[in-house]
């Protein structure tokens, strides 16, 4: 039993720690891009509404095609209709007489004839049926041929609006991303100012007890111990809400241990001429050619419109078997037809001209958004280069800061040791080496995110994200 119950806890203590840390996800960025695009709804409805636009090029392609028709019907008469008619017996009689009487049969005897009057008669059968087949071409129709074009470019613009939400999604993973790692990196030197602080009170503590310093000296190394301390759990709390933001962005449960693989690591862009950066997100930027295919889309509906005024043109053919009686024993016949049918609207109340003026209309609210869009894309590729620009001044003179802070702390905790320094001074030097590290690495995150940013504009991001959505339209 003993070696039993010994055996337990060995496997606890080894194996435990390894299953807890079996259930924490670690992300790289591509795992977790990937993830995000897996679970994002938005680009699960762009997907859709391209699927969509796939189907409704095909259906007005089958406009442009041949249509087969079948049609079949029976029908019986409870109570056959009558209509009012001269009566047959009546002119049968007067004509015979008519005869006989020219022939000289019989003697002309006026008497003999009869009042010719009107009567309801009836002249259909009790049970007919029809059956037809009939197939349609269109040989001219501008509104089907429109139709062809517009839709395709509908397509297009749904699978630019698709790649624009994979896009806007990258991004939104990369800063989420870059998020944690900032708030673990603050994390990290948060906890070794902390630590220096504590390492120093015990030291000085150490020193008070026998005696070598005052009590001043004790009270200050607490003192800016406990400072960090409450700093050190904000940080701790930042960590903690930057990974749920993280796990919000790629669309899992907010219950699931995660956490990332990366460091903040400068990776440095061109952008020695702005120039061809503009015309680079001119060309480009997703934004800009989703609402440039808007644009064509508004003008193939002008189009669309303006072909209700011209002319529709048909060939049709036409077989039909049919057959009546009343007494069941059908008299069957057949007939085919050919022919061409001709159609033109002359005036409908100036529908058409108001359609027009109305597609028209929203042609030029997109070419004016379109135009907007322009420019705040231009403005924004100026305002990320000067960003880059200005944190590229900085890093350089951040790095050698953060070199001059470590020597002056190992300094001033030498002076400290030997008397010839104060708390204060050691204190200040710890600070100073925090702050220096701090700002080092929020430079370069914030270098990075706006480099992401850019990417953006500039339509820079990368195609292995759209890949696994073409194969899906193929």
């Amino acid at each position: 039993m003993k070696k039993g119950f010994l055996l337990f806890v060995l496997l606890s203590v080894f194996l435990l720690p390894g299953l807890a840390n079996a259930q924490k996800k670690i992300y790289t960025l591509d795992e977790a891009i990937n993830t995000a695009l897996g679970n994002n709804r938005d680009i699960n409805i762009s997907v859709l509404n391209t699927e969509k636009s796939r189907a409704a090029v095909k259906e007005a392609f089958g406009y442009a095609l041949p249509s087969l028709d079948a049609s079949a019907n029976f029908s019986h008469f409870l109570k056959k209709p009558l209509t009012a008619f001269p009566d047959f017996e009546a002119l049968l009689t007067n004509a015979t007489y008519n005869i006989l009487f020219d022939e000289n049969v019989i003697p002309k005897d006026e008497s003999k004839f009869v009042p010719v009057e009107t009567k309801l008669q009836s002249f259909v059968q009790s049970n007919t049926y029809s059956a037809s087949l009939t197939l349609t071409q269109i040989l001219f129709s501008s509104a089907v041929f429109e139709g062809i074009g517009a839709s395709q470019t509908y397509y297009e613009l749904a699978k630019s609006e698709l790649n624009n939400t994979v896009s806007k999604t990258v991004l939104s993973v990369q800063k989420a991303f870059y998020g944690v790692l900032l708030a673990k990196a603050v994390l990290e030197i948060t906890n070794s100012s902390f630590n220096n602080a504590e390492e120093n009170f015990n030291n000085v503590k150490a020193l008070y007890d026998e005696g070598m310093v005052s009590e001043f000296d004790k009270l200050q190394a607490e003192v800016q111990l406990e400072n960090i301390r409450p700093v050190l759990l904000r940080v701790e709390n930042a960590l903690i809400n930057a990974t749920n933001g993280f796990k919000i962005t790629l669309g899992i449960d907010q219950t699931a241990d995660v956490d990332v693989s990366g460091e903040i690591k400068l990776d440095s862009i061109d952008i020695s001429n702005e120039d061809e950066l503009i015309q680079e997100a001119l060309a480009s930027n997703f934004d800009i050619k989703s609402l440039d295919l808007k644009k064509q889309v508004d003008e193939a509906f002008i189009q669309l419109d303006v072909s209700e005024y011209w002319p529709t043109l048909a060939a049709f053919g036409n077989y039909s078997y049919a057959g009546s009686s009343d007494q069941w024993n059908f008299q069957n016949y057949n007939y085919a037809t050919v022919g061409l049918s001709f159609s033109i609207n002359l005036w409908q109340g100036n529908r058409t001209k108001n359609a027009v003026e109305q597609s028209t209309i929203t042609y030029k609210q997109t070419e004016e958004q379109l135009s907007q869009l322009k420019d705040y894309t231009v403005m924004n590729v100026k305002a990320n280069v000067q960003e880059l620009k200005r944190v590229q001044s900085l890093l350089e003179v951040q790095a050698r800061t953060v070199k001059l802070a470590e020597r002056a702390y190992d300094i001033a905790k030498v002076r400290y040791k030997e008397g010839a320094g104060s708390q204060l001074e050691l204190q200040n030097a710890d600070q100073d080496l925090r702050q220096a590290r701090l700002n080092r690495v929020q430079a370069v995150h914030s270098y990075l995110i706006t480099k992401f940013e850019l990417d953006q504009l500039l339509g820079r991001t990368d195609p292995q994200y759209f890949s696994s959505f073409s194969d899906n339209e193929n």
